[in-house]
């Protein structure tokens, strides 16, 4: 007898850590096609979508901090 067990693949989540993972692989252009896979297939977007906002800001406040550091010593 064979038992199907893909409801029980879609019930567990994807970690904290795994999504931050997916994010910056993403954002270097760089990510597997397991994780890839895994994102797709038990992941949700909106977690997805949030770290890739909080992400890009925090990318954006350490550049133009960077930026005003080195134009004040001119």
């Amino acid at each position: 007898m064979i038992v199907n067990n893909d409801k029980n693949k879609n019930t567990e989540s994807v970690s904290f850590f795994q999504v931050f993972s997916s994010v910056m692989a993403a954002m270097f252009g760089v990510q597997t096609e397991k994780n890839r896979e895994r994102d797709f297939n038990k992941g949700k977007l909106w977690h997805y979508v949030v770290g890739g906002i909080i992400f890009a800001v925090i990318f954006i406040t350490i550049l133009i901090s960077v930026v005003q550091l080195a134009l004040s010593d001119i």
